[in-house]
């Protein structure tokens, strides 16, 4: 049940940050394994294909932030950090499970709509 106090489509609502951070395809993807098991890093980057390290470390950190990832140091040598899913982070992994799934069910329709897509041409201005 939603809130009462929050409206999504205020531009000035809070909830804007939580519909950033999860509307995020990164975030999808590094939910999906989490929800797996715990990682590593090089695990987590190894399993998403085209993530930069930059972009990994910034997504982890920001998913961190928001209560989502656990980042745990390992007594390990050399030292290593495993990262798994929190309580909260655990509640988004069916959304964005359907999310993915959607995606690879759907793809082939996106791509036909796409190449089918004749472009309307531009209001000229007049003045």
């Amino acid at each position: 049940m939603a809130n009462p106090e929050y409206d999504v489509y205020d531009p000035q609502c809070p909830t804007r940050q939580a519909l950033d951070r999860i509307a995020d395809k990164w975030t999808a993807l590094i939910v999906g394994l989490l929800a797996q098991r715990p990682h590593r890093f090089g695990e987590l980057r190894r399993g998403i294909r085209g993530i930069s390290h930059k972009v990994l470390s910034q997504t982890l950190q920001s998913l961190e932030r928001d209560g989502l990832v656990r980042r745990a140091p390992l007594a390990t040598v050399p030292p290593m950090v495993e990262y798994s899913l929190t309580p909260l982070g655990r509640t988004l992994d069916e959304p964005l499970a359907g999310i993915r799934g959607w995606a690879e069910r759907h793809i082939d329709e996106v791509q036909a709509a796409r190449d089918g897509y004749v472009p309307r041409p531009k209001a000229r201005v007049s003045g």
